[in-house]
């Protein structure tokens, strides 16, 4: 298994789950910043159209192209079936973000054998690691 640093430097394009409009959500500023720095959100909110200016899918069924990983800000509840969907889809890794935690979501994520990340931040890996995907 990838460590996080590892993860974040080997994805190009992050599926968000939960990713919102409100820009003082993390849930909105994290990926923007993943955006900034060269990565490829696409936001997965099934309630609004965009999400900083990129258009949304509702689910990660309905993605039409393949993610390097599935960015989960969800309650733990469900982040089971969050993960249960980015294994659906082939993701290779999933990262639920800092506060959410779930034995159940990590045992489906090991089994499939995915690379899993939970209570840790995106921004916060990416800022540690200096990691950009700007040339």
């Amino acid at each position: 298994m990838r460590n996080a640093q590892q993860i974040l430097a080997d994805a190009n394009v992050i599926a968000v789950v939960g990713a919102s409009r409100d820009p003082f959500k993390p849930s909105h500023t994290v990926p923007l910043q993943m955006l900034r720095h060269g990565w490829r959100i696409i936001p997965v909110n099934p309630f609004v159209d965009e999400v900083f200016g990129v258009k949304t899918v509702p689910t990660l069924a309905d993605l039409d192209e393949p993610v390097d990983l599935v960015d989960i800000f969800r309650p733990a509840r469900d982040a089971v079936e969050v993960v249960r969907q980015a294994v659906a889809i082939g993701a290779p890794a999933v990262w639920l973000q800092s506060g959410i935690v779930s034995a159940e979501a990590r045992k489906i994520a090991e089994e499939a054998g995915i690379d899993y990340v939970e209570d840790r931040c995106l921004a916060v890996e990416r800022a540690v690691g200096r990691l950009t995907k700007l040339t």
